[in-house]
């Protein structure tokens, strides 16, 4: 396997209006890659997905990110690249995992566009067994409300083909029942996987109550104009057309796209000139013990021992403004459900409005 590619709709993540200062309360959307599984399933991996989380009886955060997972630690960054990331606007986005051409590394996309490169996977061996996971997670399920979301996702061969999954080679894991008259909200779930030789779409809600709203599927008519663009050989006009209406085809339809992702760091010119909007529900100012709290339960660690600064974000950060910086040295498991442990992590947090930045554990900070 060379490469994962996922679609699926910012759709809009409810939270309970309660006090969960002591749990973490988190939703996960998923493409997740495992180059080598040779001696583990759970061996080093690149994570990109969708995640909103609970910061506050009233507030979340909402928005991409993505996060690798080596021998040596991890490392995980939100992405405010492209146009709004962070609006739960009903609006398609893209993410890939590209293997670069030489080497064990891998490149990160999001709408087509470069926002990181891997520097601690394993070897890829030929003929060695890989492994290529999309869905949906959450933490602290019941307070939360997931509508409709629907999940497309392919593979690069080695042939330089994107192929869908062959349904024999398909497994489904889902730990809660299916929602009905006896197993009802909030402890049930509704998840549908379309196929037929080869799987093409993953569908999942995960209600809060029997009368959840449902997001509604919604097309767009993307075309800026009647001026054809080319931009690193895509034309800008069928890609951003192809990606509000059929985003799961556009490697194929869209002329020059693979031929780009494969060549160039950015294809997508709508996502490079884009200015983000963030209409996510934010407290007017994060305080040091929430963001303090909210780390230590991330990384599993004594919140008695988490040290919490205030700095402001260098130049070329990614972002700008006031931060929380959050450093430990006790042993975590990082951000991982792994047996491995490594000494001590960094987390970043915006201090205006609470959301994740990025962080770093063990040797890899």
């Amino acid at each position: 396997m060379f490469g994962g590619f996922a679609t699926w709709r910012n759709i809009p993540i409810k939270f309970d209006q309660v006090d969960t200062s002591n749990t973490t309360v988190k939703f996960s959307n998923f493409l997740r890659l495992t180059p080598n599984t040779a001696a583990s399933p759970f061996e080093n991996n690149i994570e990109i997905g969708l995640y909103a989380e609970k910061t506050g009886k009233t507030t979340q955060s909402y928005g991409p990110s993505w996060t690798e997972f080596g021998n040596s630690g991890g490392k995980t960054k939100a992405i405010k690249a492209g146009v709004n990331p962070s609006t739960p606007d009903g609006r398609n986005h893209t993410y890939m995992l590209l293997r670069k051409p030489s080497g064990d590394q891998w490149d990160v996309l999001y709408d087509y566009n470069t926002v990181g490169t891997t520097t601690d996977q394993i070897k890829v061996i030929p003929g060695a067994t890989n492994r290529i996971d999309i869905g949906m997670e959450l933490l602290g399920q019941q307070y939360a409300n997931v509508p409709v979301i629907a999940d497309r996702m392919q593979f690069l061969d080695g042939n330089n083909t994107w192929r869908q999954v062959a349904t024999k080679n398909t497994a489904k894991v889902v730990t809660l029942p299916a929602c009905s008259t006896t197993n009802k909200p909030p402890k049930c779930i509704n998840a549908k996987l379309t196929d037929a030789t080869t799987f093409s779409e993953w569908t999942i809600s995960k209600p809060r109550t029997a009368t959840s709203s449902i997001a509604r599927e919604h097309t767009e008519d993307a075309a800026r104009g009647n001026k054809t663009v080319i931009y690193n050989g895509v034309d800008q006009q069928k890609l951003h057309s192809c990606m509000a209406n059929d985003p799961n085809n556009c490697l194929r339809d869209v002329p020059g796209l693979l031929e780009c992702v494969n060549t160039y760091s950015d294809c997508n010119t709508e996502s490079i000139t884009a200015e983000s909007a963030n209409i996510g529900q934010a407290a007017p100012e994060a305080d040091a013990q929430s963001i303090r709290q909210r780390a230590a339960a991330a990384f599993r660690v004594d919140a008695t021992n988490v040290n919490i600064v205030k700095t402001t974000s260098p130049d070329g950060a990614g972002h700008s403004g006031s931060i929380w910086e959050v450093h430990s040295n006790q042993t975590t498991p990082g951000l991982a459900v792994s047996h491995k442990k490594f000494k001590g992590f960094t987390a970043k947090y915006s201090a205006l409005t609470g959301d994740f930045l990025e962080a770093c554990w063990g040797a890899m900070c």
